[in-house]
């Protein structure tokens, strides 16, 4: 009997959209990828319905995973240097940056790559799914995931680089000079002039030159949208990041999209 591929699942949530991706080891494949976006942000709970409407309608999900990984994206999460940090002072760490209740479960990730712990609240209903339907499973936060891969994967140069992943309400914003993180925010939109205003702020605040600075894009963005457009009206050097990937594509998959799925292709 042929033994069977060995596959991997990763799923990224969002309140405003669901992405999976499954991962095939034994043949180096993505054979799946795919994302959906909501009409309007959600709520954890409803968002919680759209995640099981999805896995129990799409045959895809019915096969045996290896693994299961989840990446909860959301502004619920604040980076300490982890030669400060104290595993007793997380609901302290995030009150500034986020809303948070006695009651939120407040758990961290280790990004060995600058020595720093990013502490924040996953979506605990979503989680306790996850487990009931696949077992066993890792969680981590997005900024995790894009603060390691950019830092693992970004030239090393003097020059500062600008790296924006972009979601339907929210942008996620990476500086990184001589490959060591500057600053890391995710900044929150509602029209092209927001999320031109966040952007040009970040450049004025680290003094960063709109003719030299290059901005690397990842996310919900294309050429010829609006918030491209107005990104290169104002800074010299816009390009998409892409990043080459150490496994192939199936055929069903648009290679000239990959970018949307920075995130959870390098969740693996």
């Amino acid at each position: 009997m042929k033994p069977k591929d060995i596959k991997e699942l990763s799923i990224q949530i969002h309140l405003n959209g669901l992405s999976f991706c499954i991962l095939n080891q034994t043949t180096n494949t993505v054979e799946y990828l795919n994302t959906i976006e909501f009409e309007q942000k959600s709520t954890p709970y409803n968002t919680l319905n759209h995640l099981k409407a999805e896995l129990s309608s799409n045959t895809v999900f019915s096969e045996d995973f290896n693994s299961v990984s989840v990446i909860h994206q959301n502004e619920l999460s604040s980076l300490v240097p982890k030669e400060i940090y104290n595993e007793n002072n997380k609901a302290d760490y995030l009150k500034f940056n986020a809303k948070i209740l006695k009651t939120d479960f407040i758990t961290e990730d280790d990004i060995a790559v600058n020595d720093s712990i990013n502490v924040y609240i996953p979506y605990v209903n979503i989680n306790n799914y996850i487990f009931e339907t696949f077992g066993e499973f890792i969680y981590k936060h997005s900024a995790s995931v894009l603060i390691n891969s950019v830092l693992q994967k970004n030239d090393v140069t003097e020059t500062p680089i600008v790296y924006i992943n972009c979601n339907k309400t929210t942008l996620e914003l990476l500086v990184v000079t001589y490959n060591k993180l500057q600053l890391f925010n995710v900044f929150e939109y509602h029209s092209k002039e927001d999320f031109i205003y966040y952007i040009l702020f970040v450049f004025e605040q680290l003094k960063l030159d709109v003719e030299t600075s290059p901005i690397k894009l990842s996310g919900l963005i294309d050429e010829h949208d609006e918030l491209y457009n107005i990104l290169y009206t104002y800074v010299r050097h816009v390009e998409f990041n892409t990043t080459k990937y150490n496994f192939k594509f199936s055929n069903s998959i648009d290679d000239t999209k990959i970018h949307h799925h920075y995130l959870i292709l390098n969740s693996f």
